[in-house]
């Protein structure tokens, strides 16, 4: 028996909110219907950002540092920064080089003595705002050459969108998102209280299936740091 030779099954917003309507023993009938699904799963993307990592929204960016000018904003709608380089040289294959810059926090940043001291940038603070994030380098950029700050971040899921549309997620994560917006819905539709203890059960294993997929597959070496005392 021959194979549908295929392998682009996705759903659109209407046939998600379908599933996960039926999966609370209840149908998908009015407008208000969808528009309150609609929210839950705005709400379901939500908390995604806040449960780690997902690598499909990982994005590379760059900003080209001005000599005297220490804070700069990110994209619109950063969650978070992952990895952070200064680049010097960019463009030669001879001359470029990307260069370690710590992280710091909020408290560290405000203990410099001379926030104005000019060299190539060694730390950065990163200012979390909505919708638009901000890093602030230090030292501040000399001109003794032109220095990129090259970036990986966290982008924020696309909203659902309308009825035809389908969602800013893999098809991996097609299971997770029905299985979390039935556990959200339950709450709401009549009758709905009755299964949500189990919905939400079936929303946590298939969280754990997805994201314990979801992640870097790379080899990683640990190296404990020497230090001696003389």
């Amino acid at each position: 028996m021959a194979t549908s030779g295929t392998q682009s099954f996705n759903l659109d917003l209407s046939e998600i909110v379908e599933e996960a309507f039926e999966r609370c023993g209840a149908e998908l009938r009015t407008g208000y219907d969808l528009r309150t699904a609609r929210r839950s799963l705005n709400l379901l993307f939500a908390d995604w950002a806040n449960r780690g990592i997902n690598l499909w929204t990982v994005d590379q960016g760059s900003i080209t540092l001005v000599p005297g000018t220490a804070t700069y904003d990110l994209p619109i709608y950063t969650v978070d920064l992952l990895e952070h380089v200064i680049r010097t040289g960019a463009g030669n294959a001879s001359t470029q080089a990307d260069l370690n810059i710590t992280r710091i926090s909020v408290s560290t940043y405000a203990t410099i003595p001379n926030k104005l001291t000019q060299a190539r940038p060694i730390q950065v603070y990163i200012d979390r705002l909505s919708p638009t994030p901000t890093i602030t380098v230090w030292p501040t950029p000399d001109n003794s050459q032109t220095y990129t700050f090259v970036y990986w971040r966290l982008r924020r899921i696309e909203d659902a969108g309308n009825g035809v549309n389908t969602m800013d997620v893999p098809f991996r994560f097609l299971p997770c998102m029905i299985a979390g917006l039935a556990a959200y819905l339950s709450l709401k539709v009549p009758g709905g209280l009755e299964r949500n203890q189990m919905l939400q059960a079936q929303y946590d294993a298939a969280w754990d299936l997805a994201a314990g997929e979801d992640r870097e597959k790379a080899a990683v070496r640990f190296v404990p740091r020497q230090q001696f005392i003389s």
